[in-house]
């Protein structure tokens, strides 16, 4: 965090016009200049990820190597973009600043739309025929979303944002990525603590008023998030989101970053949509975790498939297969590749190192919340957030209702592990 502005920043008027920028304290500050390439950490992403594409297209075929490159594409937009929905959400609640969650809107309608043309036309490629998200309705939805939010502040960042960041190098969420592992196991472990809490059928908008109807009120209620979050902002006046490194020219910028959040969105829009059409079914990121670490309890000696969890008959197919021929970890894998990719190129990888004690700790917990919070909430802010929200289903809604109520509770509880929040009085939030 910075100092606050002058005096005569801060008294400068709100903008006016739907279109204006929303105020903020102070102009958004200009970009430092991209740090020289980092020739040795892009050299070994990119061997790693061509390497890993050609053994899983040569081992399982042209889908899952399709699917792995859609998520080295994934690793690059989040990572240029600096996409965030952990500090989009800690903006808002904050300080008012609705720059990200515009972001999301953003996102959101382009996917709605790409969604229900695909899913509204049956068009998928390899043989799948493309199906929406749609989640129940019920307890678990609601503890699973509210644990998620505040595992995303205490933990430092979301499901997507976690893998991103691994791959950039940031040693601490290496850690917030091993307690959603664990967290992600111990509620598959557990499964019949929670898999029959009480909970409505899903509802999905397609069923009642057709895919071009669902979409129109999918872009209605996403115009009314614009709205209220403008003018919310207009209310607090919050300081501007900090800018990152960027490269230098148009070209350069589309190479090494960093990309306007707009394009981000349009660019992530994109690339979920083609997860739809190549494997029928939404991006997601959680459900890998929980196969990950089940994998590792059987190759300890434990018994994962007696687990109620993965004698579910798709869940049970998910644990039998190899994990290279898993939808949900090629693309978890490829964000991690591509990430590492876009920030090598970008100049900005690190390997991070000196996490201090309640930091870590910070991390594990929340990660283990959210590892929970997704299972019991049937997704994440991806697989239930993005893809619900997407596909029309009302409990997209619900999930990102309540992880606004817990984005408050974690903000609350992150000054005891030594993390700050931003203030209205900061340059940048």
């Amino acid at each position: 965090m910075t100092t606050a502005p002058p005096a005569e920043a801060q008294q400068q008027p709100p903008s006016r016009g739907a279109l204006a920028p929303s105020p903020t304290r102070s102009p958004r500050p200009e970009a430092a200049p991209a740090p020289a390439v980092r020739w040795l950490p892009l050299g070994v992403a990119l061997v790693a990820g061509l390497a890993l594409t050609a053994y899983v297209w040569s081992a399982h075929g042209a889908k899952p190597g399709v699917l792995l490159l859609l998520g080295i594409g994934l690793g690059v937009g989040l990572f240029h973009s600096r996409f965030g929905f952990t500090s989009a959400w800690r903006q808002l609640i904050a300080v008012g600043n609705g720059t990200g969650l515009r972001a999301h809107a953003l996102l959101l309608g382009a996917t709605a739309a790409l969604f229900a043309l695909i899913i509204g036309t049956g068009t998928g490629l390899f043989g799948s025929a493309p199906a929406p998200s749609a989640g129940p309705l019920g307890v678990g939805l609601l503890i699973g979303a509210f644990l998620f939010a505040v595992g995303m502040q205490l933990g430092g960042a979301c499901a997507s944002g976690t893998l991103f960041a691994v791959g950039s190098g940031q040693s601490t969420i290496v850690l917030t990525l091993g307690g959603f592992i664990v967290g992600s196991t111990l509620a598959a472990w557990q499964y019949g603590l929670w898999s029959e809490l009480p909970a409505f059928d899903p509802v999905l908008f397609s069923d009642h008023v057709g895919w071009g109807g669902s979409l129109v009120v999918t872009l209605v209620l996403l115009a009314l998030v614009v709205l209220v979050s403008r003018r919310v902002q207009a209310r607090r006046n919050p300081p501007p989101v900090g800018a990152p490194p960027s490269a230098r020219g148009t070209w350069a910028r589309v190479v090494r970053g960093s990309w306007p959040l707009a394009a981000g969105a349009l660019a992530l829009a994109v690339l979920g949509a083609a997860v739809l059409l190549v494997s029928g079914g939404a991006w997601g990121i959680t459900s890998a975790f929980a196969l990950w670490g089940s994998k590792l309890v059987g190759a300890l000696g434990g018994s994962p498939e007696t687990w109620a969890f993965w004698q579910e008959p798709k869940n049970a197919q998910q644990l039998a297969g190899p994990v290279l021929a898993d939808k949900t970890s090629l693309t978890d894998f490829g964000i991690m590749i591509g990430a590492a990719v876009a920030a090598a190129a970008g100049g900005v990888w690190t390997l991070h190192r000196g996490v201090a004690l309640r930091t870590a700790g910070a991390a594990v917990l929340g990660g283990v919340l959210m590892g929970i919070g997704a299972r019991l909430a049937g997704g994440c802010n991806i697989g239930a957030y993005l893809a619900g929200i997407g596909s029309g289903s009302l409990h997209g809604w619900v999930w990102g209702a309540v992880a606004l109520g817990g984005t408050w509770v974690g903000l609350r509880l992150r000054p005891y592990f030594g993390l700050g929040n931003p203030k209205p009085g900061d340059g940048v939030c």
